[in-house]
């Protein structure tokens, strides 16, 4: 009889270990949920000039807005103090900017809540010893990068209150890659903590979808230099820019480093080789995947990766001819988050599943 109990002994601790990676895995993608409704309301918030409409940065008390006309012309007298209203905003009146101040009013809330969302069930898996050895320093990375995006935020908005009309493309940018780095990794070990139907790929499989990874990333950062100096808005013609494959007046500004952050056609222009580099090598990446493991899982994900991009460019130039609608460009983002979290997922994929806890112990 104990000999009976002892062989179902390892198949107990395997049905333990899935029922718990899938709990935790239900959980980061509600946390994936969040995040990426966060960015696109972020997007909304850029699009539509309302970042700073809120001039003070109050974790606790700011999570209840105003309540009466009063507590209205108090919020809206400090906005007036800032250059935006003085400069662009000049005469505006308190319905105009009630909505400028929903829209970052709602993406502040939203950040509170992916912390809330991530922490509260952290804790909770932690003290039921459902964190198995080795992924508790991933999640707690991961809540680390929240906390810090946090007051990224925040030094953002900052560089908007008092000599700028609009916040600084150089914190734009940082404050919209560090968000998807964070979607990035809560992705991967999402992934990670998955069945994976077939066993890994080959290292050169992987490094390719690896870098591809990293090319999502570098142009989501390109993008908010993009989104922070209004590159979209002029040069709206493709695949053409200024009436040339290669513009002129890349160089102007000196040092010439500073082209590559704060002179919007050099900008707009690097961000569409980016566009082009990223497709290549997704090109790339489908064809050998097809060619090394024919018939699989890797290859059919790679395709689909590579149909992705295809579809983000499609948007992306869109987005160009038509000037930068609301509408276009926060599905633009939308599309870019989802073939970054495509990507990443991937990634892992190539690499396999995490060990089980059991059969690590088993081999201990």
């Amino acid at each position: 009889m104990a000999a009976a109990i002892t062989d179902t002994t390892p198949y107990l601790a395997r049905d333990r270990d899935l029922h718990n990676r899938a709990l935790l895995r239900g959980w980061l993608y509600v946390v994936l949920l969040v995040l990426f409704a966060l960015v696109l309301v972020g997007g909304a918030t850029r699009l539509t000039e309302s970042g700073l409409a809120i001039t003070e940065w109050q974790p606790i008390h700011g999570v209840i807005p105003p309540l009466n006309d009063a507590e209205w012309q108090q919020e809206f007298q400090r906005y007036q103090q800032i250059p935006q209203y003085a400069e662009l905003n000049n005469g505006m009146s308190i319905e105009a900017f009630k909505t400028i101040f929903w829209w970052e009013w709602v993406h502040r809330i939203l950040a509170r809540s992916v912390g809330v969302v991530f922490a509260l069930p952290l804790v909770f898996f932690w003290a039921t010893r459902r964190i198995e050895p080795g992924l508790g320093p991933k999640l707690v990375g991961i809540l680390l990068l929240g906390g810090l995006q946090g007051a990224i935020g925040w030094w953002m908005v900052a560089s908007g209150l008092v000599e700028r009309v609009s916040v600084s493309q150089y914190r734009l940018a940082t404050h919209l890659t560090l968000a998807a780095l964070i979607f990035t990794a809560t992705m991967v070990v999402a992934r990670g903590l998955a069945p994976h139907s077939e066993p890994a790929a080959g290292r050169s499989t992987q490094r390719l979808a690896g870098f591809l990874v990293l090319l999502a990333l570098v142009q989501i950062y390109l993008g908010g230099l993009v989104a922070g100096l209004d590159a979209g808005l002029s040069y709206n013609t493709w695949p053409l820019m200024d009436g040339k494959l290669i513009p002129g007046d890349l160089l102007l500004l000196e040092p010439a480093w500073r082209n590559f952050f704060e002179n919007p056609k050099t900008v707009q222009f690097v961000h569409r080789l980016g566009a082009y580099t990223v497709f290549a090598v997704a090109l790339w990446h489908m064809i050998a995947t097809r060619r090394r493991l024919p018939g699989s899982t890797h290859a059919r994900r790679a395709t689909l990766l590579f149909l992705l991009v295809l579809l983000q460019a499609a948007v992306g130039i869109g987005t160009l001819l038509m000037h930068v609608p609301l509408h276009m460009a926060l599905t633009h983002q939308g599309v870019a988050l989802v073939l970054l979290g495509f990507a990443a997922a991937h990634w892992r994929g190539t690499k396999g599943a995490y060990p089980l806890p059991h059969e690590i112990a088993v081999r201990s």
